[in-house]
C-alpha cells in the first residue's frame, strides 16, 4: 500500500521520499525524527506526511498474546506515527501542510485474533483528532481506513462478500484518497474510510 501511495503521489507531480524499514525503525523517536529531517534535507521542506508504518498484523488468540506482540503492533503503528509527526510539525506548520494516517477498519471493529493491531490501529485513530486540534490551524490531519483492500491469495471471493458493492478494492484506490485529502483544504480531524462498505456488513466480526 505505502508503495502505491508513493507512485500515485509522485504520478500527480509530487516529490516523494518513500521510506521503509531500511530507512529506520519509527518506532525509536531518534530514528523517527532522523527520517524527518532526511525528508526535509532531501525534499527541501514537507508538504504531505503519510504515516503507513505498521507491524504485528498476525492472527493470534488474545490470550497468548505476549509483551513483545503488543510492542510490536503499537511501537510503529501509534509510536511511530506519533513522533513522526511531532518532529514533522514544524516544517508542515510553515508550508500549512497535511499528515494523513494510514488507519485500518480494525480501530473500528473488534477482531478477537488480531486484539493488539485493532488496539494501536484505534489509537492512531484518536491521534488523527487529537493532533487535528493539535497543530490547527496551520496543519490538517486526516486518516483513511482502508478495508477489504489487498487480500490474502485465494481469500478475494470471501472478502468481497464483506462489501456492500461486491468487490475487494486495490491499494490505489486508498492512494487516491491520500491524493484528495492532500488537496482538501477544508477536511480535517476525520476518517474517510475506504472499504466498499465494509463496516455496515457487520458489526463484530470473528475475523478480519
Amino acid at each position: 500500500m505505502g508503495s502505491a501511495i508513493a507512485a500515485r503521489l509522485q504520478h500527480e507531480g509530487w516529490s516523494v521520499l518513500a521510506a521503509g524499514r531500511a530507512d529506520g525503525d519509527v518506532s525509536k523517536v531518534d530514528e523517527a525524527r532522523a527520517l524527518v529531517e532526511r525528508a526535509v534535507a532531501e525534499l527541501g521542506g514537507l508538504d504531505l506526511l503519510a504515516n503507513a508504518a505498521g507491524e504485528g498484523f498476525a492472527p493470534k488468540p488474545a490470550e497468548e498474546l505476549t509483551e513483545a506482540d503488543w510492542d510490536a503492533a503499537f511501537g510503529a503503528t501509534a509510536k511511530g506515527s506519533f513522533f513522526v509527526t511531532q518532529a514533522a510539525a514544524p516544517h508542515l506548520q510553515a508550508s500549512r501542510g497535511c499528515v494523513v494516517m494510514i488507519e485500518d477498519v480494525a480501530a473500528y471493529q473488534p477482531w478477537p485474533s488480531f486484539a493488539a493491531h485493532c488496539a494501536a490501529k484505534a489509537a492512531q485513530a484518536m491521534l488523527t483528532r487529537v493532533l487535528a486540534r493539535a497543530f490547527a490551524p496551520e496543519v490538517r490531519v486526516c486518516g483513511i481506513a482502508p478495508g477489504s483492500v489487498a487480500v490474502e491469495p485465494g481469500q478475494e471471493e470471501r472478502r468481497a462478500a464483506e462489501t456492500l458493492v461486491g468487490r475487494i478494492g486495490s491499494p490505489d484506490e486508498v492512494a487516491a484518497a491520500v491524493v484528495y485529502l492532500a488537496d482538501a483544504s477544508f477536511v480535517t480531524g476525520t476518517t474517510l474510510v475506504v472499504d466498499g462498505g465494509r463496516l455496515l456488513q457487520t458489526i463484530a466480526p470473528l475475523t478480519p
